[in-house]
């Protein structure tokens, strides 16, 4: 069981969805927080919200300027939480070029503009969390799912490369994939969403998981089999299963 107080988490993708939910649920268990979006409005709500130490700082993790003040004026953190992305469903014959660049700059390079600030100091005091959150649609690709499947399929990789890289330091690596949440942009999905979670049933299983020393946890669990399997499929019968269907997380 980890210690959270006294502790200091940045939240970056806090201000919705399951980065507000995890922040509460980090902030119940006695971390101080400091949580980052680009919507200051409603990060000063939910600073307020918190019961324990707690503030904000407005970052838009597409612009490098943005994200190089933010993590200056957060200053020294024992962990790093990256949540923040972006999602229109799409087909490759839909393309939208701006939306598509937009999901992979945001939900992928994104990240890396901010783990280009948090790495190097966890490194050099060999100690640090890091939890990056993936996706059941980063396994293989999905129809429907241009620019949002790969660019969590990339979040994905980053973080096992990551993991391997520094397992044998004192930072720690964790990926969490979960499936469908409802949230302001699983709204804009016009089909069946299977095993939907909330904000707080998902940040629940995101908490439990990183009081764990393991890397990965994908879930709803039994939900997780079809995407974890599907990486064994050979592509002739992968294409038959999952072709010209929408299944998006």
């Amino acid at each position: 069981m980890r210690d959270w107080i006294g502790k200091r988490y940045w939240l970056v993708g806090a201000s919705e969805g399951l980065g507000r939910a995890l922040a509460k649920q980090l902030s119940r268990a006695g971390a101080e927080v400091v949580i980052s979006g680009r919507n200051e409005e409603r990060l000063q709500d939910l600073v307020a919200e918190l019961p324990c130490r707690a503030s904000y700082v407005p970052v838009d993790v597409a612009d490098n300027a943005s994200v190089a003040a933010a993590a200056q004026e957060v200053g020294q953190i024992d962990g790093f939480v990256f949540l923040a992305g972006v999602y229109w469903p799409q087909t490759a014959r839909e393309w939208n070029a701006e939306q598509v660049e937009a999901m992979l700059d945001i939900n992928l390079t994104g990240a890396a503009r901010c783990l280009g600030h948090v790495v190097p100091a966890f490194v050099a005091r060999n100690r640090g969390h890091i939890v990056l959150v993936g996706s059941l649609s980063g396994f293989r690709g999905l129809p429907g799912a241009v620019g949002y499947a790969a660019s969590k399929a990339g979040l994905m990789s980053l973080a096992e490369g990551m993991y391997l890289d520094l397992r044998a330091t004192g930072v720690r690596v964790q990926c969490v994939n979960p499936g469908f949440i409802k949230t302001r942009l699983t709204d804009r999905n016009a089909f069946p969403m299977p095993f939907i979670m909330t904000p707080g049933e998902a940040a629940a299983r995101v908490f439990e998981h990183m009081t764990t020393d393991n890397f990965q946890r994908s879930f709803p669990w039994l939900f997780s089999l079809l995407f974890r399997g599907s990486v064994f499929i050979p592509m002739w019968l992968y294409r038959c299963l999952f072709a010209d269907r929408t299944i998006r997380t």
